[in-house]
């Protein structure tokens, strides 16, 4: 697409660069390029983002403390369930670190190279959240199969005190992300999120492998708790992995219907075809669209730029868009995407 709109400039047609609060046009130009908002990614994408950092730190630091106590504690009761809810708990203080440098990145300025700053590394860390999830429960359920054949003995009553102290821990961080951070909208704080949330599982799963083997002496319940608790692990993973790729691969945001917006834009006064249509998200919160807009000839180009930047912003929240007016005698090559 960018080679394209490269040889329409050489040939002589005009782009009008259109912001938000616009309120003058230049009349007559066959081409429009309209930015919705220079700004709008600090509004959407990160308006949250010092109350998301907050919210991280905390749940950080309470993560990485409760990791240090069961992995101690899973070495002395020798209970699995423990060891693997500390090794979880490794992964998601990587993880809540990461998302931490990865907000950091993120509000970098853009450059020459990198037009669009370091907003997709969010989406990055979103993506390694994922895959440790998988690793960790792959890890988890290896170790289980081992122990099915002879449950060892484990110490349930110090497994379970342990087991409580970590739930407590990770409702406390999973409330200061609710809170505080976004974790609806974003995809790095929700992967960072469902971290925690696997955590406060584990440690469920750990207390009542705990009752069972403190009233029954039903020791293969710490090695069957492992392994729900692994699934479920898996289960958050997949969700967050299905949305990493296909934000990369430059899908359309699920909250937008590419058919809807089409159908939009026809409505528009003077508008007669729809192409080159994309819709994609560059980082959570921030969605981007471009397209060709071919108009009748006696059309003023200007209003119906004007026209179609306001209903995409009202209709589908999109601000960041770049339209290219065209009329029936301008020839471009054939699209490739």
């Amino acid at each position: 697409m960018s080679s394209n709109r490269e040889r329409e400039d050489n040939q002589g047609h005009n782009h009008e660069h259109n912001h938000e609060h616009t309120k003058g046009h230049k009349k007559g130009h066959d081409h429009g390029h309209s930015h919705g908002h220079s700004h709008s990614h600090g509004h959407h994408g990160h308006s949250h983002a010092p109350n998301n950092k907050a919210g991280l730190l905390i749940a950080l630091i309470i993560t990485a403390s409760i990791m240090v106590l069961e992995f101690v504690g899973g070495l002395v009761t020798n209970s699995l369930a423990l060891l693997s809810d500390s090794g979880h708990m490794l992964s998601d203080t990587a993880a809540l670190a990461l998302s931490l440098v990865a907000m950091w990145f993120a509000v970098r300025p853009k450059s020459s190279s990198r037009t669009f700053g370091f907003h997709r590394f969010e989406i990055l860390a979103a993506l390694l959240n994922g895959v440790t999830l998988f690793v960790i429960a792959a890890f988890i359920v290896a170790e289980a199969i081992k122990r099915f054949a002879e449950p060892p003995t484990v110490a349930s009553g110090s497994m379970m005190i342990i087991a409580g102290i970590g739930l407590l821990a990770n409702l406390a961080s999973a409330w200061f992300l609710m809170r505080k951070a976004d974790i609806k909208d974003n995809l790095n704080v929700r992967s960072a999120y469902l971290h925690v949330l696997g955590d406060a599982i584990g440690s469920v799963g750990a207390i009542v492998a705990g009752i069972l083997m403190s009233l029954f002496s039903w020791y293969i319940a710490d090695p069957i708790i492992s392994v729900i608790v692994a699934l479920l692990i898996l289960k958050s993973a997949w969700g967050i992995i299905q949305s990493t790729v296909h934000i990369l691969m430059e899908g359309t945001p699920a909250h937008v219907d590419a058919e809807q917006v089409k159908q939009t834009l026809l409505r528009i006064s003077g508008v007669k075809d729809v192409h080159d249509l994309h819709i994609w998200t560059i980082t959570s919160g921030l969605d981007s669209l471009s397209c060709h807009l071919t108009v009748e000839e006696s059309v003023d180009c200007q209003n119906v730029l004007q026209e179609a930047i306001q209903q995409i912003a009202e209709d589908f929240h999109i601000e960041h868009t770049t339209i290219q007016i065209e009329k029936s005698e301008l020839k471009h090559p054939v699209l490739k995407v």
